[in-house]
């Protein structure tokens, strides 16, 4: 991915995450027993994905709540980082002209081809699913 489509695609991701915690927080404030499940294979299968629970980890870990977030979902840590991170990150290579974020992303991209790392991560992906599953999420 060239790096003007990557830093728009990050940006415009990170907006749309933002939007949709907002609407969370709001839905949340009016009541506690709505239920806004959008995961299309939970909702058709009644099993939830890999990443069912990323929104309320990161809502868990804007509360401060950084143990609460693992436990509903650690990739939600992940999101956070990006949320909290990539916007300032490509602003500072937009106004000093540089590349920094698209090199990190092209070093850790390169790093996740790695046959043994993408394995790994597969397999921690793989965990998480079955620990979605038997937490009932």
């Amino acid at each position: 991915m060239k790096k003007n489509k990557l830093y728009l695609f990050i940006i415009l991701a990170c907006f749309v995450g933002y939007g949709w915690l907002f609407f969370l927080s709001q839905i949340h404030h009016q009541t506690q027993d709505f239920d806004l499940t959008v995961c299309l294979l939970k909702r058709t299968t009644s099993i939830p994905c890999p990443s069912c629970g990323t929104s309320r980890a990161v809502m868990e870990i804007s509360k401060g709540n950084v143990i609460s977030s693992v436990f509903i979902n650690p990739f939600g840590i992940l999101v956070a980082l990006i949320m909290l991170l990539s916007p300032f990150w490509i602003g500072y290579d937009f106004l000093l002209k540089k590349d920094t974020f698209y090199q990190f992303y092209q070093n850790v991209e390169a790093f996740l081809r790695k046959r043994k790392i993408a394995i790994a991560c597969i397999v921690l992906v793989l965990i998480n699913w079955i620990w979605n599953i038997n937490k009932n999420l």
